[in-house]
Formats: structure tokens, C-alpha cells, sequence
């Protein structure tokens, strides 16, 4: 269900909580399942990540910030390496992506999936090895492509045949051979929000099996000496909790993969199915782990090639919220806090802090549910149901829906909130022209800045009318000093 037209404020009336969440015994715990493995507590109230206590964070590099916990990221990598030993696993990089993840992804032997020529350009300036990259997009331009090739980029992902006829003339120019695999609808439509579930016939991704597309893209492929065919992409959604809508597209890819062997004579040595492997946001989630998954998503496969007579190929799978939405948190400064009268006489305590929907989009695009935590103090005060609001002119700059806070949190305090690692920073935007926050490593209690925060001056540098703008009465405008804080010396690093 699409949140209110006028925003999410208009769909609840105060001080009800939704079911899923009850009021704490204390508003001071952290809910484990929800934070980075090394979030904690200390005796004084305040957050510590990666060792570092987020008021010293925030008093060194500003706030809001996003507190990346390289530890939980790296053991979260791991066990996805671990447990799926026989697939291959690709960290899907548009969850979050900058040259440090880069590396860290290849350090812990796992592959990448990149989806723009801008994501390749991260991958390659951070020294990825370009066979371990996987290159996604419904909607690639031929110098995309070009750069793909010339890089020597492992695979490709194929999404239609305008795609499939730009790779056979660029492949042919530089006397190439195209690593290809097709992405395909296998008309399964995950148990999610209906705009990030992409397996159902009816949106802009891949071939369709049922329509029989696929199997024309397959044989197009296969019939061109520029390309070689690698097998079939298939991805379902995102935020899934159970393996029931793999096994539905499994059996459908690999019934077409069985067939293609069939009728063509080709044994394509790879399939993948794609990731969207849900976490917890809120503690109405229950996510598996990865060694749950794996088990289960081997036995499907092995079930099904079982089933159609066919040696079970290289199976690869793209997690990337499930590594990254966990490891990093986000600190705002409250600014203001109101209580505001309903109908009915209920009432909702608004907490506003210096973020918003513009370092975290998802709540006004997804209706996405977070929770939040108190971060730089213990407090006494009795839990209040509150909703934390950002600084954006829209009604609907929705960060957290409802979390109990203490009720005496007020102007100064610094509010956590956990998951953020995913698509928070990537779906970022400068609306209201509000400078977008720094990613902020942390680790055994040091800081590194992995992405700097941004200034005015950034802003400014991109408005082509700033320098030499005269106005109406024809005197040179003057250049505005900047608000936002200068990044420091260690903030200038990537």
C-alpha cells in the first residue's frame, strides 16, 4: 500500500502504535538484530560503532552522518562467501558503492555487479579486476558498453535485443568476444513492495519466459560469433524473507535453460538468481542467514536440474542490502521537538532532525519502516511514541514513522538510526539544495571518511549562471558565503 498522498503523517493517528511495535521496558536498549555487530551502548547512554562513541564522531565530522562499520560489513561478506562456497556471489554495488567498498568486496573474495557507467567507473578506479565484474542495466548506452568491452568486463547482463545487436557491431569493432548472459522474467512476483519487486511480467526488466522472448534472445545470442552466451539472469525483488518465490523462478529458469540445451545443443554453464535477500529494519522483520539461504537455495537447484535432466551449472547470486543495509547507521541532531494535537484527542510528539528525505528517500518512496535509538545520553524519562521527522519542505520528510524515544529528548540530542547502509546514500539527493552527508568508516575506534561531505561550494560549482550572473540593475550579483562545513584535510581522501 502507497503512503498517503499528502504523506505518511496523514495515515495514523497519534500516540497508536502499529502492532508489530510495543513499547520497551527500556528506551535506552538497542535492539541487536537491527544494528551493526559491534553497536553497543556505553553506561553513559551514547552510541559506540566500530569503537567510536558517535558524539565524538559527530563532534569531528558534523551530522547527519552515515557511520559505516567496516568489521560488520567485511563478516557479513564473509559469510555470504562462506556459506555459499559452491555459488558465486556477486556484491550487488548499487546498494552502496564507493572505491573503499570496492575494495573491501574484493579483498574478501567476493565479485561485483555494477548497473551504470558511473558504478564501473568506481569499480575500475578502485583497481577491481574487471573479470570480476558484472554489468546490469535495462537501458546501457553504446559508450557504456564500449567501456564494458574495452575493460574486459566478465559479464554482461543483456536486457533486450536493441542491447544484444549494440554488443554484436561493438564486439565485431574491436575484434571481441562479448561475455553474455540474459536477463529474464520468470513471472514471479516477490512478496514486497510492488515498485522494487521486478520478476512479474508487467515492468521494464529482462525477457519474458512465458512469451517465449527469452528463448529468442537466447538463440540471438547464441547464433552470434561476437558474443558468448554465459546463461540466464533471473532477480525477483527485494526484501525477501523466504526461498519460496526462488523455487517458483528457479524451476522456470532452469525448465528454459534445459530447454535451450534441448533444442539448440548448447549447455549454457551458469545461472543466477539474483539477490534481494530482505533485513531487519524494524523488529517486524525476521531475515534468514545467509547459511540458511544457501541451504535452501541449493536444494531447490539441485532439485530442479534433477527434475529436467540437467547438470546443475555455475549458480551465482547478487546480495547487496544484506551486507551493507546492517553495517551502517544514521546520526542526526535534533533541532526541534513538538507535540502536535490530533482529532479524537490524540496527539504525536514530532522530533525534527538535520537530514531527511534527501539522505534517506525510502520512507516517502517505500513507505519503508526504521527505527531509532537516543545516541548520545542515558534517559530516565518514560518511552513517548514519536515520529522523526527531516528538514525538507514536504510533509511527507518522513525518516522514522513511529519508535518510542524517551520523552525528554530535546534540541541538541543525536538521534541513530539503524539499516542505512542500502540505498540510502545511493538514492541521495540535494533537494532543497541541502548538501549530502559524509560516509564515515569506522574501526577499532578510528574514524576514515570514505565519501566527504558536501559543501555549498559543490553545489554552487555545478549553477553555470554563478560567475559573471549580472542582475536587473546590471551590478554583479555577490557570491553567497557557504553555510556547510568546510570538509577537513582527512575528509578530502576518495
Amino acid at each position: 500500500m502507497r503512503a498517503h498522498e499528502a504523506g505518511a503523517l496523514h495515515a495514523q493517528a497519534g500516540h497508536r502504535a502499529p502492532p508489530w511495535l510495543s513499547a520497551p521496558r527500556d528506551v535506552n536498549d538497542l535492539v541487536p538484530q537491527l544494528w551493526s555487530s559491534t553497536a553497543k551502548k556505553t553506561g553513559e547512554g551514547s552510541l559506540v560503532v566500530g569503537g567510536v562513541d558517535v558524539r565524538d564522531l559527530v563532534a569531528e565530522h558534523g551530522s547527519p552522518a552515515y557511520v559505516l562499520d567496516e568489521d560488520d560489513f567485511r563478516t557479513r561478506a564473509r559469510a555470504f562467501k562462506n556459506a555459499f562456497k559452491d555459488f558465486d556471489v556477486y556484491y550487488a554495488g548499487k546498494a552502496f558503492l564507493s572505491t573503499t567498498v570496492v575494495r573491501w568486496v574484493m579483498e574478501e573474495g567476493l565479485n561485483l555487479d555494477v548497473c551504470s557507467g558511473g558504478e564501473l567507473a568506481v569499480a575500475l578506479k578502485a583497481g577491481a579486476d574487471p573479470k570480476r565484474l558484472g554489468f546490469h542495466g535495462n537501458n546501457k548506452s553504446e559508450s557504456e558498453l564500449a567501456r564494458a568491452l574495452d575493460a574486459g568486463v566478465g559479464r554482461i547482463i543483456a536486457d533486450s535485443l536493441y542491447e544484444i545487436d549494440r554488443l554484436i557491431a561493438l564486439a565485431r569493432e574491436r575484434g571481441v568476444v562479448a561475455p553474455v548472459m540474459i536477463r529474464v522474467t520468470a513471472g514471479v512476483e516477490a512478496h514486497t513492495h510492488e515498485y522494487i519487486a521486478t520478476a512479474h511480467e508487467d515492468q521494464k526488466f529482462g525477457f519474458s519466459i512465458t512469451s517465449g522472448a527469452a528463448f529468442e534472445a537466447v538463440a540471438k545470442v547464441n547464433e552470434a560469433a561476437e558474443l558468448e552466451l554465459l546463461g540466464l539472469h533471473s532477480h525477483i525483488g527485494s526484501q525477501i524473507f523466504d526461498s519460496s518465490g526462488f523455487e517458483v523462478a528457479a524451476k522456470r529458469v532452469i525448465a528454459l535453460h534445459a530447454r535451450v540445451s534441448d533444442e539448440l545443443g548448447v549447455d549454457m554453464p551458469e545461472i543466477d538468481l539474483g539477490g534481494g535477500f530482505g533485513i531487519a529494519y524494524t523488529t517486524q522483520d525476521d531475515p534468514s542467514d545467509p547459511a540458511q539461504l544457501a541451504t535452501e537455495m541449493g536444494k531447490i537447484v539441485e532439485h530442479e536440474c534433477r527434475a529436467f535432466g540437467v547438470d546443475v551449472p555455475k549458480i551465482s547470486i547478487e546480495p547487496g542490502r544484506a551486507i551493507v543495509g546492517p553495517a551502517m547507521c544514521t546520526v542526526y541532531s535534533v533541532g526541534t521537538v513538538k507535540e502536535v494535537e490530533l482529532d479524537n484527542n490524540a496527539a504525536r510528539t514530532y522530533v525534527s532532525v538535520d537530514g531527511g528525505m534527501s539522505d534517506n528517500i525510502r520512507a516517502a518512496l517505500y513507505d519503508a519502516d526504521y527505527s531509532c535509538t537516543l545516541a548520545n545520553r542515558y534517559s530516565d524519562a518514560p518511552p513517548t511514541l514519536a515520529r522523526v521527522v527531516g528538514k525538507h519542505c514536504e510533509s511527507g520528510d518522513i525518516v522514522v514513522k513511529d519508535e518510542f524515544l524517551p520523552g525528554d529528548v530535546g534540541p541538541g540530542d543525536l538521534v541513530a538510526v539503524p539499516g542505512t547502509g542500502a540505498y540510502c546514500r545511493s538514492m541521495a539527493s540535494n533537494y532543497n539544495h541541502v548538501p549530502r552527508p559524509p560516509v564515515i568508516a569506522v574501526k577499532d575506534g578510528q574514524t576514515r571518511v570514505v565519501v566527504r561531505r558536501e559543501t555549498e561550494d559543490d553545489l554552487l560549482l555545478l549553477d553555470m549562471g554563478v560567475e559573471g550572473q549580472v542582475s536587473e540593475a546590471n551590478n554583479p550579483i555577490e557570491p553567497t558565503p557557504s553555510l556547510s562545513p568546510e570538509p577537513s584535510a582527512s575528509e578530502v581522501e576518495e
